[in-house]
């Protein structure tokens, strides 16, 4: 799987409505000692993560993440921006995500999120 495919994948992982495929999901990109930070929480591994993304459903019911750029990729590290659209259409302002992509196996080892635009 190319960066942008596991990027892709990632991303259904939020928008997944059913715990047991969002599991399945984020098993097949996430890699065994992954951590996820963003200014709202810090998940130290898969199952902390799937707990948080559990809650922003439960916030956010029918809400899926779309990712909104290209995959920039060097020396195993990605960015993408990304926005959330609400189950009435409407979207919330961009994020942006930096990841640290394994070369063997093409997983995610670790996701830095940041919440809106960058600031001027």
């Amino acid at each position: 799987m190319d960066a942008s495919a596991v990027i892709d994948r990632y991303c259904e992982v939020w928008s997944e409505p059913e715990a047991s495929d969002r599991a399945e999901l984020l098993a097949s990109v996430w890699a065994p000692h992954a951590t996820y930070t963003d200014p709202s929480v810090h998940a130290a591994n898969a199952q902390e993560l799937l707990s948080h993304i559990a809650e922003v459903q439960a916030r956010r019911p029918g809400a899926t993440v779309v990712r909104t750029s290209q995959v920039d990729i060097h020396h195993g590290l990605a960015r993408f921006a990304w926005h959330v659209v609400q189950a009435d259409g409407t979207a919330l302002p961009e994020g942006l995500d930096i990841a640290f992509i394994a070369r063997e196996g093409a997983k995610i080892e670790r996701i830095i999120g940041f919440f809106g635009p960058l600031a001027r």
